[in-house]
């Protein structure tokens, strides 16, 4: 499976990005993906997860309410919208994907930085 992530950029606080992470691969299926994050020196945190179908989505506490995870399933595509940006969601964001196999993926991630 290969993840792409794109959507990043430079924004300033207050304002809106969507991300986008679309997998490929041969025969694959994917249960699961997820955004995770990482700021300079810290480590590499999740920040929205959903399952296949969109059933199922979880947070990180301090994004709820300003992030929303989706997926479509036709274009095996998830996206992260991304509002009320604040320079702490300041990160490289990367794609996570869990194959039907049990198998977890990474992108190679997109930088996101928001201006104060």
């Amino acid at each position: 499976v290969q993840l792409v992530e794109s959507g990043g950029g430079l924004v300033q606080a207050g304002g809106s990005l969507r991300l986008s992470c679309a997998a490929s691969g041969s025969a694959f299926s994917i249960n699961a993906m997820a955004w995770y994050r990482q700021a300079p020196g810290k480590q590499r945190e999740l920040v929205a997860g959903i399952t296949s179908g969109g059933g199922s989505t979880n947070y990180l506490d301090s994004v709820k309410a300003r992030f929303t995870i989706s997926g479509d399933n036709a274009k095996n595509t998830m996206y992260l919208q991304m509002n009320s940006l604040k320079p702490e969601d300041t990160a490289v964001y990367y794609c996570r994907a869990l194959s039907d196999m049990g198998s977890w993926y990474w992108g190679q991630g997109t930088q996101v930085t928001v201006s104060s």
